[in-house]
C-alpha cells in the first residue's frame, strides 16, 4: 500500500509510533499482562493478595487440614492465612507462590514454620531442635496444663525449638500479651494440682517490675513462674549466631527492639522493619544450642513442671 503525504505532514500511524512501548503478550518487560513468576515463599517476605488487598509479612508457614498455607501479618497486627499458587503480589508484580525446600525440610515432610535446615543425629538416632531423641509417634490431645509466655516472638522461638516435644506431650503454649495481664489469666485459667500453669517472663530479676508482678501469682496452686534475666527475647539468642559480637547495650527509654535493631545497622522505622528483623534473627536459630543456657534451663523445667502430673 502507497502512502502519500501533503504539505510535508506526516500520515497517521494505525500501528502506534514505538513498537516496543507495549506488548500484548505475558512476557517480556513490557507486557500488559505479565505472567506470574515464581518465588519460593520464606518468612519475612511483603506479599499483597490480589483479591482482597491484604499486604503483610510472612510470619507462618505450615500445613492446615493437611493442605500448605501461609500466614501474613499486617501493619497493624492482623493476620490472614492463604494458600500457595497465584494471585498475589510482591513489589508489584505478580507471583506464584511455591514452597521453598527450607518448608519443606527436604522431603515434604515437615510443616512446622522455621525447620531446622537439617535433622541432627546421636548414635544413629534423630534429635529435635530441643536436643531430645525424636519419637514417633502422633501428637497426643492437648493437656489442660500449658505454658504461658509473655509475647509472638517469645511463642516463635519456643515454638521452633521445643515445638516438637510440646506437641508430643499435648502442651499448648498462649501468649500473655505482656506480664501485666499475668495475674488475670492466671486467675481466669484456675490453675489445680493437676492443671498447671508454666509461665515463662522476660527480665525476671530481683526488683524489676516483672519480678514484682511475678510474685503476685505465687500463692496459686499449681502455678510456677520462671525468666531469663535479658529485657527482651531476642537477647536469649547468642549473639554470634546473629553475627554480631555482643547484643548492644539499649537505654530503658528506648523501646529495646528498635534501639537493638539501629545499632546493629538493621532498618528499624515501623513494625513491619521489627517484625522482618525479628524473621532474620529467628531463621538463623536452628536448634538448643543457639540459645542462651539462661533460657534452655528455664524452658525444660517449665516442660517437666506442667507435664509431671497424672493428665
Amino acid at each position: 500500500m502507497k502512502v502519500t503525504s501533503d504539505n510535508n505532514t506526516r500520515p497517521s500511524d494505525r500501528y502506534g509510533q514505538d513498537v516496543l512501548a507495549s506488548n500484548p503478550h505475558r512476557v517480556g518487560q513490557f507486557a500488559h499482562n505479565p505472567e506470574s513468576k515464581k518465588v519460593a515463599l520464606e518468612r519475612g517476605m511483603i506479599i499483597e493478595d490480589v483479591q482482597t488487598g491484604f499486604v503483610g509479612e510472612v510470619v507462618r508457614i505450615g500445613k492446615v487440614a493437611g493442605n500448605w498455607q501461609f500466614e501474613l501479618e499486617d501493619r497493624k497486627g492482623f493476620r490472614r492465612s492463604f494458600p500457595f499458587g497465584r494471585g498475589y503480589w510482591i513489589d508489584g508484580r505478580p507471583v506464584e507462590l511455591t514452597l521453598s525446600a527450607a518448608a519443606l525440610g527436604g522431603n515434604g515432610a515437615r510443616s512446622v514454620p522455621g525447620a531446622q535446615r537439617g535433622p541432627k543425629k546421636a548414635a544413629g538416632r534423630t534429635l529435635t531442635a530441643s536436643g531430645s531423641l525424636h519419637v514417633n509417634a502422633r501428637a497426643r490431645v492437648a493437656r489442660e496444663s500449658r505454658i504461658w509466655v509473655e509475647g509472638k516472638h517469645d511463642a516463635e522461638l519456643v515454638a521452633k525449638v521445643w515445638g516438637e516435644d510440646l506437641a508430643l506431650e499435648g502442651v499448648v503454649v498462649e501468649e500473655l500479651l505482656g506480664v501485666d495481664h499475668l495475674e488475670e489469666v492466671v486467675a481466669q485459667f484456675g490453675p489445680t494440682t493437676t492443671r498447671r500453669a508454666g509461665v515463662l517472663v522476660d527480665h525476671l530479676i530481683p526488683g524489676s517490675k516483672e519480678s514484682r508482678i511475678a510474685a503476685k501469682v505465687a500463692h496459686f496452686s499449681g502455678v510456677l513462674v520462671l525468666g531469663h534475666p535479658y529485657v527482651d527475647v531476642w537477647q536469649a539468642v547468642k549473639p554470634t549466631v546473629v553475627g554480631i559480637p555482643a547484643w548492644p547495650d539499649v537505654p530503658r527509654n528506648e523501646d529495646i527492639k528498635v534501639g537493638t535493631l539501629r545499632r546493629i545497622g538493621w532498618p528499624h522505622k515501623d513494625a513491619e522493619d521489627i517484625g522482618i528483623g525479628w524473621a532474620r534473627i529467628l531463621s538463623r536459630v536452628d536448634s538448643y544450642k543457639d540459645l542462651e543456657p539462661s533460657l534452655l534451663g528455664r524452658m525444660e523445667e517449665l516442660i517437666d513442671f506442667v507435664t509431671d502430673g497424672t493428665q
